[in-house]
Parts: structure tokens; C-alpha cells; sequence
């Protein structure tokens, strides 16, 4: 596949930078190694600027190009998951209870690749803002990054980032304009009844019975209430309650995740969901809590960049390997709140059918890692192109 021939020379590099990764696997914000291998490779590759400790651990480098022009963001995430790696690879963490299971190692080496190759060539007019993010599984690194101000602070224009998949072809993308992940949110609700005999139920306010109620009331949100072409997804995940077999206990607590496309449909689901608590807390004598929080927005491609960044991927891929109709997913991803601050695009990178992200023995396939760096170095040299000189 016609992948830059200067970054597919230096696929050793990228293979041992990102095994290296691998091996010493951070979880969340505690990435102290991780960031400094990353900007040790920043340093040596020769950014024009390194910015560290941004959200704690993040990175973002500055490379300028050979003429005035805009910014580009290029992101990345870096963090790994708290699971024990069952992959036997040689290479696999040696950090216990700790991996990379979701590609962040891959797509941390995939930017550093783009980076040795733009700051080499410098083959385009304006700046590229490359960003490491730390705490994307569920901690909000991405919001802490923007809430830092990286976007005005480096007057980022557009915001681009990828992640590896384990069920697309090899070296394949996919994206779509709009909604391509789903937005998440997490609720508890805390049911406060009275404790009593489990022989004599009269005498209770019986929180288990209003849990019950509660929880299959819930379904009825997607049912009844909102629209049969709005995609939502309302689980409940946990029921904790009670004891013993013959005690009534004083309170139950149920525990579960919103996942939507829409910021109107997420709310009309809180309010549905307070309005049940009420109801049947009301109707079943006890007090039902309802606490529910936004983890992240949906991820919304715009529109304009999406069609741009997937011509990119035509020229790195060629014409069939780029899909720009992807079915959206109901899992979610926090490069959403970059792109809620900036107009950009998110892609998948196929890398070959294999366990799935999130499990023991995923691996990211290093021979995808060539087209990825390739696809962030030409989106660059292609948004930003030096003009023409003209002839003495």
C-alpha cells in the first residue's frame, strides 16, 4: 500500500517504540513514563516546541512548516487499562494488572511516526500541533486538555485523531460525518426504604420491590418515549441490596450507562428517568435518588473535514479500502470533546480481524503502523500546502 517511503523505511523504529510502550503500560493521568519516552522521542526527532504537564502527563509539541498557515491538531491518546494481559507476546506488560488492550500504544507510535517524518520534510505552511493525551478510558483526559486551554493556546484550527480496530481489513478506514460514537452517561439511583422481616413484608417499606419496579420501568424510556429512529441504549449494570433470605433490607442502590447521539435525547432520558424515581418512590412508599453524570458527548465528525481527512485515507489506502458510510457505535471515545471545541474528524484504522479492544489478549498489529503515520503526515502536507513559487 503506497505509504510514505521514508516513514515505511523506519518501521523498526516504530515497531520497537511501540513495543517498548507495551511493555510498561499507565493507567489515567500516572503517565510519568510513558511521557517521558514520548517526548524523549519528541526531543530527538526535533519539535520546534514541547509543552509537558498538560492535564498532568499530556504532551503537545509544536513542528512549524516552511511558509505562514494555520494549525492542525493530530491527537492521540496514551493510556492503557487496568486488566492482566494474556496475550504471551514477547513484548507484553510488565507492569502487573496493567495493559494496553485498546491500541493507545499503537496510536501513540503512529503520531510519533508522522512527527519524525513533518519535522524531517517540513513540507507544508503553518503549524502541527501534536497531541498526547493522557486518562481516555472514562477520565477525561481529552476534557481536562481543552479545559487547560490547548485549543486557544495554540490557536489549533481543525483537530484530527484515529484509533486501530480489531474486525476491519488491515491497513483499511472507516469513518462517517456526524455522530460515530455515542455519547455516555452514568446514573445511580439510591432507593431508601424501611427494613423489615422477610415473613412479614407489611411492617417494611420494601426497597427490593421498588428496585424491580424501577428498573423495568426504565425500558419504557426507549420504548415510549423516545423516537424508534433515535438510537439509545439504557442498561442497568448493577442492583446491589440486602443480606440475608429472610431480611427486608433499609435501602437497594441500581447502577447502569446512557449511551445516545443526541444531547436532547441524553436529556429527555435523565428527566424520564427522575420522573420514574418519583413516581413509583412515591407509589411504593420509599425515596428513590436519582444521580446521573456525563462522562463524555457524543463524537461528532464535521462534515467538510470528515470528506477531506477520508480523501487523505483514499490516496494512503486507495478507493475501497476507505468506507465513509461506518455504521456509528454506542461505544464511547473522548476525542468528542475536542471535537466539540474545534471542527475535525475521527477515523478507524483497520489492523485485521482479532480479539477485541478491552480484552486480555489484544495486541495492536505493527505493520498498520506505517499507514497510519503516512495518513497523519499527508492530511498535514495536504491541509496545509506551501504555495507555489513563482518563476524568476
Amino acid at each position: 500500500m503506497p505509504v510514505v517511503n521514508s516513514i515505511a523505511a523506519g518501521a523498526a523504529d516504530l515497531t520497537e517504540w511501540r513495543r517498548w510502550l507495551h511493555r510498561h503500560p499507565e493507567i489515567g493521568f500516572e503517565l510519568h513514563d510513558t511521557s517521558a519516552f514520548v517526548a524523549a522521542r519528541l526531543t530527538e526527532i526535533g519539535v520546534d516546541e514541547l509543552h509537558t504537564g498538560i492535564a498532568r502527563t499530556g504532551i503537545v509539541a509544536l513542528i512549524r512548516g516552511r511558509g505562514e498557515g494555520p494549525t492542525i491538531g493530530l491527537r492521540a491518546d496514551m493510556d492503557a487499562l487496568p486488566i492482566a494481559e494474556r496475550t504471551g507476546a514477547e513484548h507484553a506488560s510488565t507492569n502487573p494488572g496493567a495493559m494496553h488492550a485498546c491500541g493507545h500504544d499503537g496510536h501513540t507510535t503512529m503520531l510519533l511516526g508522522a512527527a519524525r517524518y513533518l519535522a524531517e520534510t517540513r513540507n507544508f505552511a503553518g503549524t502541527v500541533a501534536l497531541i498526547f493525551q493522557p486518562a481516555e478510558e472514562g477520565l477525561g483526559g481529552a476534557r481536562a486538555m481543552v479545559e487547560e486551554g490547548i485549543m486557544d493556546r495554540f490557536a489549533i484550527a481543525e483537530v484530527y485523531g484515529l484509533h486501530t480496530s480489531p474486525v476491519h481489513a488491515p491497513g483499511t478506514f472507516q469513518t462517517r460525518p456526524g455522530p460515530i460514537m455515542a455519547g455516555v452517561a452514568e446514573f445511580t439511583i439510591e432507593i431508601e426504604g424501611q427494613g423489615g422481616h422477610g415473613a412479614f413484608p407489611q411492617g417494611a417499606r420494601d426497597p427490593i420491590a421498588a428496585a424491580l419496579q424501577i428498573g423495568q420501568a426504565l425500558m419504557t424510556i426507549l420504548a415510549r418515549n423516545a423516537s424508534a429512529l433515535d438510537n439509545v441504549v439504557v442498561s442497568i449494570c448493577q442492583i446491589h441490596s440486602g443480606t440475608a433470605h429472610n431480611i427486608i433490607p433499609d435501602g437497594a442502590t441500581l447502577n447502569g450507562t446512557v449511551r445516545t447521539f443526541r444531547r436532547e435525547v441524553q436529556e429527555m432520558v435523565e428527566r424520564r428517568m427522575a420522573e420514574i424515581c418519583a413516581g413509583v418512590g412515591a407509589a411504593m412508599g420509599v425515596e428513590a435518588r436519582l444521580t446521573f453524570s456525563v462522562d463524555i458527548p457524543a463524537t461528532v465528525n464535521a462534515e467538510a473535514e470528515t470528506a477531506f481527512a477520508a480523501e487523505v485515507a483514499r490516496e494512503i489506502a486507495g478507493v475501497d479500502a476507505v468506507d465513509t458510510d461506518v455504521e456509528p457505535v454506542m461505544g464511547g471515545e473522548d476525542f468528542s470533546f475536542m471535537l466539540e471545541s474545534r471542527p475535525g474528524a475521527f477515523l478507524v484504522i483497520g489492523q485485521g480481524e482479532g480479539p477485541f479492544l478491552h480484552n486480555p489478549a489484544f495486541d495492536f498489529n505493527d505493520e498498520i503502523a506505517p499507514v497510519g503515520a503516512s495518513w497523519f503526515a499527508r492530511l498535514v502536507e495536504r491541509r496545509l500546502p506551501l504555495k507555489a513559487t513563482a518563476a524568476a
